[in-house]
C-alpha cells in the first residue's frame, strides 16, 4: 500500500524510469518507487514533469497537487476514469433520492459538530457545552442550521472573539492550506469510486467543481483546526506547511482499526457513497482520533 507524501520544493525534472519516479535537481538525483507514493506535492513552479510519469501516476491513483508561486495548492491531477463502471454510477448519482442525501448529510453534520466539541473539550473551553446542546438540537437535514451556529461559537472559542475566517492571518492561511490538502484527498477518493465531484449532497454551488468532496470532508476539518490551534502559527511558510502535511501520516481509529489518515479518508468516503446508494446511514464509518 502506498504511504509516502512526496514534496518537491526546488527546481527539478521529474520523469519515469523502470517503475521509479526519478527526481533530478541541480545537486542530486533521487529515485522513488511509484508503489510507495500516496501523494505528490509539487511546490516549485520551476519543475518539469514528463507525460509518461503523469500517466503512470494517474494509473496508480496517486494524488498529484501543483502549487502556485506562493507554494499554495493551485491545481491537481484527476483521472477521467477512476472506476470501470463510472458511467453507471454517475447515472445513479444524478438520480440520488433527496431524502437519502439529506439523511446522510444529517449524519455528516452531527459528526462535524461532535468533532468540534471534542476539540473544545481537548483545550478545556467551556463552549463545548453549547456545541453539545446544538448537537442535541440537530434536526433532519439540519433544518435550523445548527452547523452554522456551531461554527461561529467554535471558531471564536478556539481562536478568540475577534477571529474571522476572512482575515489575512497566519491562522487562516494554515487553515486554508490544510483544508485544500484535505479537499484534494477527497477528490481522489470520489473519482476513484466512480462519481462526480460536482454533484453534492448539500453543497450545490454552480461555481464549485467539488461540491461532493466539500460535503464529505466536513467531519475531517477539525483535525486541521486542532493542529493549527496547537501550533499557534505567527507566520505561515515552508516549515509550517510541512507540519500541516504531516497530518496525513497520523493515525486515527476507524472501523475498529488504526489507519493512516489517508486510508481513513478512503474507507469513510466509500462508506458514505454506499450509504447514499443503499439508504443505510448506519453503514457510514466515521473516524475517532486523539492527536
Amino acid at each position: 500500500m502506498s504511504w509516502r507524501t512526496v514534496v518537491i520544493s526546488k527546481p527539478a525534472k521529474l520523469d519515469l524510469r523502470l517503475g521509479f519516479m526519478v527526481v533530478r535537481s541541480s545537486d542530486e538525483t533521487v529515485k522513488i518507487h511509484i508503489s510507495e507514493i500516496n501523494i505528490l506535492l509539487i511546490e516549485n513552479t520551476m519543475c518539469s514533469v514528463t507525460t509518461a510519469l503523469m500517466s503512470e501516476l494517474v494509473k496508480n491513483k496517486i494524488k498529484v497537487i501543483f502549487c502556485d508561486e506562493k507554494q499554495n495548492p493551485h491545481a491537481e491531477l484527476v483521472s477521467l476514469y477512476g472506476c470501470h463502471d463510472s458511467s453507471l454510477k454517475i447515472k445513479r448519482q444524478m438520480q440520488w433520492e433527496t431524502v437519502r442525501k439529506q439523511s446522510v448529510w444529517t449524519e455528516i453534520v452531527a459528526q462535524k459538530i461532535k468533532k468540534q466539541a471534542q476539540n473544545l473539550s481537548h483545550f478545556r473551553l467551556k463552549e463545548e457545552r453549547l456545541l453539545n446542546d446544538y448537537l442535541q438540537q440537530l434536526e433532519f437535514n439540519d433544518a435550523t442550521n445548527r452547523e452554522g451556529h456551531a461554527a461561529k461559537v467554535y471558531f471564536n472559542a478556539l481562536f478568540g472573539k475577534s477571529f474571522s475566517r476572512s482575515d489575512d492571518t497566519a491562522t487562516n492561511a494554515a487553515l486554508n492550506y490544510g483544508y485544500s490538502i484535505l479537499l484534494s484527498c477527497f477528490n481522489r477518493e470520489v473519482v476513484n469510486n466512480g462519481y462526480l465531484t460536482q454533484l453534492g449532497l448539500f453543497h450545490d454551488n454552480m461555481f464549485n467543481p467539488f461540491n461532493l468532496s466539500c460535503d464529505l470532508m466536513e467531519p475531517f476539518r477539525p483535525i486541521i483546526d486542532r493542529c493549527v490551534k496547537n501550533a499557534a502559527f505567527e507566520a505561515f511558510g515552508t516549515n509550517e506547511k510541512r507540519q500541516i502535511l504531516s497530518l496525513l501520516q497520523t493515525e486515527v481509529m476507524i472501523d475498529g482499526r488504526k489507519q493512516l489518515l489517508t486510508a481513513a479518508i478512503k474507507i469513510y468516503t466509500k462508506s458514505v457513497l454506499d450509504a447514499v446508494e443503499s439508504g443505510e446511514v448506519a453503514g457510514i464509518r466515521f473516524y475517532q482520533y486523539e492527536l
